[in-house]
């Protein structure tokens, strides 16, 4: 693409993130232009549509489109297993290397691990198995044992940052040892094999056991020093708690924050707004072959160990990226407390309020 048709392709996507957010604001409910909350709703909802225009201009030229074809027999296999067959049992974790770390005042540890998901064997024959070096930030107490959180973060994060955004600190103070894994293709692995989110629905498939399978690892190593073990998610981190709580049946209590069912459905809905050139990809992304394969990585199929009283989903009810949607099905399946952010995607992780919500259901947990 020349620099000149990049340009356009920029200006016409910015150019659009105003009315898109006006569009979403007045389809939805509970707006009020004229007052000082609805000002800061507004905010959020254009800060949810920069993000995605930042995705769109951000995701480069277009790949090869994978056939449904080429999807049957990963499908064929993956469907038969069903979720539990489908997720190996990780080995345990045996670190590489442990780094002391600091930012803004918080000290923190970088810890590695070399791990094999022992992927089903048609992703495997697809050159997505093998092994890859696995990241954890850690904030934990020098005595204890004490209770644990296990964090997974959003497509776009994994960096040391994170822990300031999620207030990884505060939750410290509360008395509790944080893990943030790094997801593929995120943080310090953004430049790692394998990449992970992309258009391919069985790299995404195969991306999303991998990050379960190592966020496994993480609980069942800290299990041996844990009173408790919470796990949360945000965003395209809430499907891999959601398979973490119902593969590891001692977790005792599970978040999700402002959640999405299907990272390949959630593609393809956002996929349209960016053009017929991605027509195609949208088509396969949405296909039922499609949905066949990601059957064992569906957080409305699974059953969380922990109990209801200890289920919390926090959606938003601006959201301009996963949509109300998603919490709405978990919650009438999950059941748990819900919570509703008045913002939207991005904004509630800046709210006090859904911390609050945070300490609560930690406060719970212990």
């Amino acid at each position: 693409m020349s620099l000149a048709n990049r340009g356009v392709d920029i200006a016409r996507e910015l150019g659009r993130v105003l009315p898109r957010a006006l569009a979403g604001l007045n389809e939805s409910t509970g707006w009020v232009p004229v007052s000082p909350r609805g000002v800061r709703q507004f905010g959020e909802v254009m800060l949810d549509e920069l993000v995605l225009s930042g995705f769109s201009l951000l995701s480069g030229s277009v790949p090869a489109v994978r056939s449904p074809a080429a999807c049957a027999a990963a499908a064929d296999e993956l469907s038969a297993l069903g979720i539990d067959d489908a997720h190996a049992s990780p080995k345990p974790l045996r670190t590489t290397s442990i780094r002391q770390r600091r930012i803004c005042g918080l000290a923190y540890e970088r810890m590695t691990f070399e791990h094999d998901p022992a992927l089903p064997k048609t992703l495997q024959a697809e050159g997505m198995g093998g092994p890859a070096r696995a990241v954890v930030h850690l904030c934990r107490h020098r005595d204890g044992p004490r209770p644990w959180l296990i964090w997974v973060h959003g497509a776009g994060q994994g960096g040391a940052e994170d822990l300031l955004l999620a207030r990884i600190g505060r939750i410290h103070k509360l008395g509790f040892n944080v893990a943030l894994p790094v997801q593929p293709g995120h943080g310090c692995r953004r430049r790692e094999w394998p990449a992970y989110p992309d258009m391919d629905p069985l790299g995404n498939v195969a991306g999303m056991m991998r990050s379960v399978s190592e966020v496994r690892a993480v609980v069942r190593w800290a299990q041996s020093k844990a009173t408790a073990i919470a796990v949360a998610g945000i965003s395209m981190g809430t499907p891999v708690a959601a398979l973490v709580s119902h593969l590891e049946r001692r977790v005792d209590a599970v978040a999700l924050y402002t959640p999405i069912l299907g990272l390949n459905a959630m593609i393809a809905r956002h996929l349209g707004r960016w053009g017929s050139s991605r027509n195609e990809f949208s088509e396969l992304l949405a296909s039922p072959v499609v949905s066949q394969l990601t059957s064992v990585i569906d957080p409305l199929a699974v059953d969380p160990a922990p109990p209801p009283e200890h289920r919390l989903i926090v959606g938003a009810w601006h959201d301009r990226m996963a949509m109300r949607d998603p919490a709405i099905a978990l919650h009438e399946r999950w059941g748990g407390r819900l919570y509703w952010y008045d913002g939207s995607h991005v904004g509630q992780v800046f709210s006090r309020r859904v911390f609050g919500e945070t300490e609560r259901f930690l406060g719970a947990v212990v």
